[in-house]
């Protein structure tokens, strides 16, 4: 019997194909990286009797980078990232060990089907899955075919059947499409990032931003926002006048004309025209028109207009209207959500599709009727050839759903009911006026058929009071005639679904990457998402964009990433070679970055407008080692220290407080130690701003603070504070916070594991004695003795953490997502260590001992 193993995108999706493939009869496990799950079942496959095994990946297997030292921000010329740098294809999650995981399950497998998404991205990663598996797969007999490919669009019986009885191969172009994208994207990116990011973090303080990104997707669309910012900038309001006549054909009634020349921006020709028509009494019926008029019904639904009507109508940002999208589709309440197509081909069911939501509370009507009428094929729009519209593939609830997930879903709906509905139709009046010389209109709308508007009522024709029955010829009074005085308003700041409309039109980014590149603008803090969900400019983002225009306006515009897209789509379509597109496209990126370092001077001039230097941020703090003066404090992200008599700039902890620690020195420098801190309820620890930028021993990296150091001495050190290893993680130890007094706590150097002990302790020292079970450091407690929680009324212990009795019910573990090392698998042999062993891999013991340890941890912490 062959063995077929089955690969999805994600968990969700393999469990929902494997039910409907092996009609619910299958066994389930977990896999050894406990994300994904294996569905086994005995079935058919090309008429022989086979054995299935369907699993999943997480989204990508691989992700692309820089081998080791071309990471290194500091130790790399950025311009080298363009050739020079090699790149490599790394495990996108290490934690999930995807590679082992295939190549366990696909060890002795016959054949495999791909069930990857059906878009570029989906075809990425089954060559990344086959780059897996296919080494320890069973080799084939002679032209034996292993490799499938299975095509669908939703998650329902007839189109997985559909698919599995029609299986192609996957398409190498597609993937190589991917590729290109992704290294030109790492290559440019980085390159112009790094660089500027550098340049400007290093002069300015208070740029409000970690990373000075650029993308060259990410580019464009922020320049598109400051593109209208600009306008509304430049926009000077000009006055204009309109005349206004109202007419009364009956004694209560009064109709509003309007003016056939629209306005004129003269005010004494208005003025000219009012006393010209204020001469007449009536207004003569010059003329009744009566035409039908057909509002067209939408076309059928594709990702572009979903994201557009979500941001604009439901108040959902793109990112976040695609990650509900993308679960209704995984639970299988609608088809893929990723299509440019708006065209329905010719075999798709939709009357199917229609049957299924006939006992909707909200629509019931609506399809019963058009059901047994008969439904109107829907308007031909544009065929991508990728998958069909965006239908709802199976009957929901708002309870099922909620919130957010049923608005879109009945968004979703509502659109294809009004898609296979009949169009709006209306009897549009329109009468013209003769007042003097001067000619006005009313119109008039009466619908003859609702069609479409009663399932999208928010497009039906707005209610308007009926016109007087009148013929060419008839007079009527005149009410009134008077003259308004407007302005010409500023245009508004782009909504997200204008933007993304924008984007679509100029081919900057996919259906996919729309969202992604609009959410990385707003998370960099170059736009702000403001009511209506406007992207208004911050000062960062509008000086980028000038910069970019001063220097090089086609690295802001949006009509060199176009180019490169249609490149891209040529490689998918097999029409371009993958190597040429990739240098050609590099070489012009690499002289354009040439170009912007030697001319960035441009930018920085509009920067010295905007933000201040950094020796004018900040507020002084914590004194040099090298001057004795007080170096500033720079709050704005990314914080760090400055001392401007040297010119120099040391990086900090982010994401937490900074302060003085006690006005202590380092004793390798003499800088003043500062307190990093997370919180009262998270971790603290000291460190030196010179050794947490330039690490003073080889064992030590940047970043890292006194919890870390190995200086055998120094009173803040690891080697004086370490007390055991961390119960959590490999590396870690738990090093005493000698500041936590009276809540006296110790926290890991290496991950988030933070433990409570001796509460209202007066003293709490780390003795130079370790314990006999686990070779923890042990520890001398001082107690007030009306506080003294130890028996006998003592005030004093010296003992284990882990393994002294007195100290069991003073110790308390806490952890964000607390998993304990006796609840993994296989982990029961950890080594216990010492203090300030914690990161020394030689530090192995007698393996009898760790397991007392992980038995008195037992007692205390689960």
């Amino acid at each position: 019997m062959r063995t077929v193993l089955m690969v999805a995108e994600k968990p969700s999706l393999a469990q929902s194909i494997a039910k409907i493939l092996s009609r619910g009869n299958m066994s389930s496990r977990k896999g050894l990286n406990a994300a994904c799950s294996v569905h086994e079942y005995t079935g058919s496959f090309i008429g022989q009797s086979a054995h299935f095994k369907m699993t999943s990946v997480c989204g990508h297997v691989m992700t692309l980078d820089f081998i080791g030292k071309y990471n290194s921000w500091d130790k790399v010329d950025p311009a080298e990232l363009f050739s020079k740098a090699p790149t490599e294809k790394k495990e996108a999650n290490p934690k999930l060990t995807m590679v082992k995981f295939l190549q366990v399950e696909g060890r002795g497998c016959d054949c495999i089907v791909l069930w990857l998404d059906c878009d570029k991205e989906g075809e990425n990663i089954c060559f990344e899955v086959l780059d897996a598996v296919l080494p320890v797969m069973n080799k084939p007999r002679g032209t034996e075919r292993t490799i499938y490919r299975a095509k669908f669009s939703s998650i329902t019986d007839t189109d997985i059947c559909n698919a599995m009885n029609h299986l192609g191969e996957p398409n190498r172009n597609e993937a190589l499409s991917v590729d290109a994208r992704q290294e030109l994207d790492l290559r440019i990116g980085c390159a112009f990032t790094r660089f500027q990011t550098k340049y400007f973090q290093g002069k300015y303080g208070n740029l409000d931003s970690s990373l000075i990104s650029f993308g060259p997707c990410q580019t464009p669309t922020l320049g598109f926002c400051v593109e209208r910012h600009d306008k509304i900038q430049s926009f000077k309001p000009e006055t204009y006048w309109v005349l206004q006549a109202k007419v009364n054909p009956e004694k209560e009634s009064s109709l509003t004309l309007d003016w056939d020349r629209v306005r004129v921006f003269d005010r004494e020709v208005a003025q000219m025209f009012l006393n010209i028509t204020k001469m007449a009494k009536e207004a003569k019926v010059e003329s009744v028109s009566k035409k039908e008029k057909v509002k067209q019904r939408p076309l059928a639904l594709n990702t572009v207009e979903m994201l557009r009507v979500a941001s604009a109508a439901l108040g959902m940002g793109p990112q976040h209207a695609m990650q509900i999208a993308e679960r209704l589709y995984t639970q299988g309440y609608i088809s893929y959500p990723r299509t440019e197509t708006t065209h329905y081909p010719e075999n798709f069911d939709l009357k199917g599709c229609l049957r299924q939501q006939a006992n909707n509370p909200y629509w019931a009507e609506t399809v019963k009727a058009l059901l047994s009428e008969g439904i109107n094929r829907p308007r031909k729009g544009h065929d991508a050839g990728d998958h069909p519209p965006i239908t709802p593939m199976r009957a929901a609830t708002e309870a099922e759903l909620g919130g957010d997930g049923w608005r879109l879903y009945e968004y979703i709906t509502r659109h294809f009911i009004a898609t296979v509905s009949a169009d709006c139709k209306y009897l549009q009046t329109t009468i013209a006026f003769s007042i003097g010389p001067e000619r006005f209109t009313c119109v008039g709308k009466v619908v003859t058929s609702p069609g479409f508007t009663e399932i999208m009522p928010w497009h039906s024709i707005p209610l308007e009071e009926s016109l007087p029955h009148c013929e060419k010829g008839d007079l009527f009074p005149i009410g009134e005639i008077k003259l308004l005085e407007k302005q010409t308003s500023p245009p508004d700041y782009l909504t997200e679904a204008e933007l993304i409309t924008l984007m679509e039109k100029h081919g900057i980014g996919t259906d996919a990457s729309i969202p992604v590149h609009i959410n990385n603008i707003c998370q960099r803090n170059y736009v702000t998402v403001e009511s209506g969900r406007r992207l208004k400019p911050t000062n960062l983002g509008i000086v980028l964009v000038h910069g970019y225009y001063k220097i090089d306006a086609e690295l802001v515009l949006p009509t060199i990433r176009s180019a490169v897209e249609k490149q891209l789509n040529l490689i998918a379509l097999g029409k371009a070679n993958y190597h040429q597109v990739l240098e050609h496209t590099l070489d012009i990126f690499k002289r354009k970055f040439h170009y912007f370092v030697d001319s960035i001077a441009g930018m920085d001039e509009l920067m010295e407008v905007s933000f201040s230097p950094l020796a004018a941020t900040g507020k002084p703090l914590s004194r040099c080692g090298k001057c004795h003066r007080f170096m500033k404090y720079i709050q704005a992200k990314p914080s760090r220290l400055h001392c401007s008599h040297c010119d120099d700039t040391y990086s900090l902890p982010q994401n937490g407080t900074i302060k003085l620690y006690k006005e202590l020195r380092c004793p390798l420098d003499d800088f003043e130690l500062v307190l990093w801190s997370s919180g009262s309820r998270g971790k603290s620890y000291p460190l030196c701003p010179y050794c947490y930028n330039h690490p003073p021993f080889r064992d030590m990296k940047k970043g890292m603070g006194c919890n870390e150091c190995t200086h055998p001495t120094c009173q803040h050190s690891l080697s004086m504070l370490g007390i055991g290893q961390c119960v959590e993680c490999e590396n870690g130890v738990l090093v005493l916070d000698s500041t936590s007094g009276p809540k006296w706590k110790m926290a890991c150097n290496k991950c988030n594991v933070v433990v409570h002990f001796f509460e209202n302790a007066h003293k709490v020292r780390v003795s130079p004695e370790t314990c006999d079970l686990c070779e923890a450091a042990l520890v001398d407690v001082d107690f007030n003795k009306a506080k003294s929680p130890l028996p006998g009324d003592e005030t004093q212990h010296s003992g284990c953490v882990f393994c002294d009795p007195v100290f069991q019910d003073l110790v308390e573990l806490k952890h964000a997502a607390m998993r304990h090392p006796m609840h993994r698998g296989g982990q029961g042999k950890r080594q216990g260590r010492g203090r300030g062993k914690g990161r020394r891999p030689g530090g192995r013991l007698n393996p009898k001992k760790p397991k007392d340890k992980m038995a008195a941890l037992a007692a205390y912490f689960v």
